[in-house]
């Protein structure tokens, strides 16, 4: 399982990573935001904080306690990976892992990380997000949805 979930990681942190390239150039050739649907636009935004934008901070310290605490997670899932049982479980906490490495890879990078997907209802707008966000976001309910039926099945 933990090649596979490592897999998993690797294939998140490249989409994410290619994406945020291809779609910076995309908007900078723009010079702004997308159309794509009557609800969804693409969108150039900096994020100094973490999930939706909270605990930002102008100190030049951010990213870096950011990104430490980001490995540290990363550490702490992997070791859970190295136990885990099933695909479903693994392929969780692949895509977890590797959204976080590629929003580490943007602190260290940038020092902020990059978001474009902006979901909204005529003014009101869901926070800009980016793939690695998606990814943690898929794997925790992955996760979750394990915890809650998965188990039921197992001895404990």
């Amino acid at each position: 399982m933990l090649r596979y979930g490592l897999v998993i990681a690797a294939i998140a942190t490249a989409l994410d990573q290619a994406s945020k390239w291809w779609l910076m150039s995309v908007l900078e050739k723009a010079g702004g935001p997308i159309e794509l649907l009557p609800v969804f636009n693409l969108v150039m935004v900096w994020n100094p904080g973490v999930s939706f934008g909270m605990f930002q901070s102008g100190s030049v310290w951010a990213p870096w306690i950011l990104s430490a605490l980001a490995l540290g997670i990363v550490v702490v899932l992997v070791r859970w990976l190295v136990k885990a049982e099933t695909r479903f479980i693994a392929g969780g906490l692949g895509l977890v892992i590797g959204g976080a490495v590629g929003n580490v890879i943007d602190r260290m990078v940038w020092g902020k990380v990059a978001d474009f997907f902006d979901v909204h209802i005529d003014a009101w707008h869901w926070p800009a997000f980016n793939i690695a966000d998606a990814a943690i976001v898929v794997g925790a309910v992955i996760l979750v949805l394990d915890g809650l039926f998965a188990s039921r099945g197992r001895d404990t």
